[in-house]
């Protein structure tokens, strides 16, 4: 499978992807752990069914040190013991917010105090952020079809301005 345009090769659609970027900076170095937010990059991302960015935050898990069994537990976390309640909090946060045409009332609010229960404000709001972003880059490389398996860790590092 081909994609069907390269958004970087785009003037426009580079700009606006380094304007994503920017703000995943923002989130990354925020006090939310950064397990946490590779986990939920890479649930989000399994759910919409973005290969690409399952590739890309799978591999850049595990090039921070993440475990290769929570890596592969991470879709069915619900019945693995290798999480914490602070990422399950997180987890259900994500699913919950990803599946919003499924959900009526999107979070619920045993999730919402689960969350509450671990996480300040500040990494509420980089969680939060952080499930609107992966969203939003899972749709663009679904919809431009960007295939897995040729991501090389930190191959975006020099991205932002």
């Amino acid at each position: 499978m081909e994609p069907r345009i390269d958004l970087m090769a785009n003037e426009l659609g580079a700009k606006i992807a380094k304007r994503v970027y920017n703000v995943s900076l923002a989130i990354e170095q925020s006090t939310l752990p950064k397990a946490t937010q590779h986990l939920v990059m890479l649930r989000v991302s399994q759910i919409n069914g973005c290969a690409f960015c399952v590739d890309f935050h799978s591999k850049d898990a595990a090039a921070a040190g993440e475990s290769t069994v929570r890596l592969n537990l991470a879709a069915v976390w619900r019945e693995s013991t290798v999480f914490t309640e602070a990422e399950r909090a997180a987890l259900a946060l994500a699913e919950e917010g990803t599946r919003l045409a499924d959900a009526h009332q999107g979070v619920c609010d045993e999730t919402w105090a689960q969350v509450r229960k671990h996480y300040d404000d500040d990494q509420i709001a980089a969680l939060v952020s952080l499930v609107a972003m992966i969203n939003a880059a899972n749709r663009m490389n679904v919809i431009v079809r960007n295939v897995g398996g040729s991501y090389e860790p930190g191959m975006f590092a020099g991205m932002s301005s």
